[in-house]
């Protein structure tokens, strides 16, 4: 539990379902995080990554007042929702190795973690390591500039290639 309470803006694909959002806001909410959700648009540009649930929210606040294990957790809890199929009830949840999201009608990708302060996103990507998640609540969010983040797993860093193209 965060010790002053967070807000947060969840915004969810439109393949998520309205029981799966409730479910999302009040798991954030069990976490002190207040969270407001609402639909992505249904058409979006080439660019746009392909993520299933993009959390806004103080990122340094949410992250060190939770800790790797808890963010771990809430990662996980929301894969788990998202698998489920539109009852809730497991149907559809079939994963071919993609992000979150096997199973919700089609969709696939991350948990988009979105830095309501700086504007840098951080991919929570399928089977992150612990260590990543370590690193994660460790991390200079600072020290970047464009992101988004991704974990490497070869590097077993945190990077974002856009910051490091720039120099």
């Amino acid at each position: 539990m965060i010790g002053n309470s967070l807000s947060a803006e969840l915004l969810l694909d439109r393949d998520v379902t309205d029981a799966q959002k409730d479910q999302l806001v009040t798991m954030l909410g069990e976490l002190g995080v207040r969270a407001d959700a609402r639909r992505a648009l249904a058409h979006r540009g080439p660019a746009e990554l392909g993520w299933v649930v993009l959390l806004a929210l103080p990122l340094h606040a949410f992250l060190s007042g939770l800790g790797a294990e808890a963010v771990k957790d809430v990662y996980t809890g929301v894969k788990s929702l998202l698998r489920r199929g539109p009852r809730g009830d497991g149907a559809g949840s079939e994963d071919t190795g993609g992000g979150v999201g096997g199973g919700v009608g089609g969709a696939r990708g991350p948990l988009v973690l979105h830095d309501s302060v700086s504007g840098l996103r951080v991919v929570l990507e399928a089977d992150l390591p612990a260590e990543a998640y370590r690193q994660l609540v460790a991390l200079d969010l600072t020290a970047y500039r464009i992101g988004p983040l991704h974990y490497d797993r070869h590097r077993e860093a945190w990077r974002s290639e856009l910051d490091e193209a720039a120099g």
